[in-house]
């Protein structure tokens, strides 16, 4: 049996033989040109992992006043710091399905004045929890409570809840008695990885089968490891806020293959659905997971973000006579706000709709 091929080279593999998406060379390339006039801002760096979480808890705790002793501070620090990877953990286990049935009837959280949808609605309720008292970054809370306790925690300001409570219950928990298995934090979990991003996404694949985001395509077994995959990111933006993102191999990492990044790979023309699949997306069929239409979606995208990094690292080298720093996971970083803020410019072309646990 042949091994599954990892994410990038599944990307490689699907748009070499997809029927209904289409990476565009030119699109690509306007993409890359874009991308290079922001190459020395922070969206292209791990900083821009704080734009797209707004929410998270800080990575470090306040100095605190001279008259705290530096034993404290440090101790503080230290508590605030695995807190936020928590947080972080937390949030990527259940980071998937956010979409609604009907676009006027979307699940909605409110915190500190500010109304949040789609992926923030789970930001928004994980950090109003911790406010309230809750210890839902605790592993030792989170691998035992029960289905009615997530659900009040994520409960929804309107009638709408948010989908898949009794999945989203499974995976945590899961993935709590994992870390209990393994230190009892995310820290102590991942660090048997070393400092490496591939080590990390397979250690996470291999011990937590809720990550284990993998397909068959034309016969040949495939991954997109999309949510171990911005677990790994989202340690590492977590990390650098601390001065210490010193992780090797993150050029490993593919962009995150979901159903809103692809969406702004059509808009900016870097991808192309066939008429075909148009026809089905605008008339809101739902793919399931797996389906051949599904994964070319998913796989493309991830090949014309390569691209895409490989024509603006050309272009660095090149103009600049400089070596390019910028990996597929931080053009994602940039990619996923942009949709937010371009939602409504980008309102005719259609997401896919596919209710599973992967994304």
């Amino acid at each position: 049996m042949e091994p599954i091929l990892f994410p990038r080279e599944s990307g490689k593999f699907v748009a070499g033989r997809s029927r209904d998406v289409f990476v565009e060379e030119e699109g690509v390339q306007k993409v890359a040109e874009m991308l290079y006039h922001l190459r020395h801002s922070e969206d292209l760096t791990a900083s821009g992992w704080k734009k797209a979480n707004p929410l998270a808890p800080a990575p470090t705790s306040d100095q605190g006043s001279l008259s705290t002793s530096r034993s404290t501070q440090w101790t503080q620090c230290a508590h605030e710091h695995l807190k936020a990877l928590n947080w972080v953990f937390v949030v990527d286990t259940m980071n998937f399905s956010f979409w609604p049935e009907k676009e006027t009837q979307q699940c909605e959280v409110t915190y500190k004045g500010t109304t949040y949808t789609g992926y923030l609605t789970l930001c928004a309720a994980i950090t109003r929890a911790m406010e309230e008292g809750v210890p839902i970054t605790d592993p030792k809370y989170f691998s035992q409570m029960s289905v009615e306790e997530l659900g009040h925690v994520l409960r929804s300001d309107n009638e709408t809840p948010m989908p898949m409570l009794q999945e989203r219950h499974q995976v945590l928990t899961e993935g709590g008695r994992v870390l209990q298995e393994h230190g009892g934090s995310f820290r102590s979990f991942i660090s048997e990885a070393g400092n490496d991003a591939r080590k990390m996404v397979e250690l996470i694949v291999k011990k937590i089968p809720s990550y284990k985001d993998e397909a068959t395509y034309e016969g040949r077994r495939i991954s997109f490891y999309k949510r171990a995959q911005i677990l790994v990111a989202d340690f590492w933006g977590v990390m650098e806020a601390r001065g210490e993102g010193d992780i090797i191999d993150m050029d490993w990492l593919t962009m995150f293959a979901d159903y809103r990044v692809p969406q702004v790979l059509v808009y900016l023309g870097a991808l192309r659905y066939s008429d075909a699949l148009m026809h089905t997306l605008n008339s809101g069929e739902v793919l399931r997971s797996g389906d051949r239409r599904e994964v070319e979606i998913r796989g493309c995208s991830i090949w014309s973000v390569e691209l895409i990094k490989d024509h603006l690292c050309r272009l660095v080298q090149e103009r600049d006579r400089e070596t390019c720093s910028i990996n597929p996971a931080v053009i994602d970083f940039y990619l996923w706000p942009y949709a937010k803020k371009h939602h409504k410019e980008m309102a005719h072309i259609p997401i896919h709709h596919t209710r599973c646990i992967y994304y």
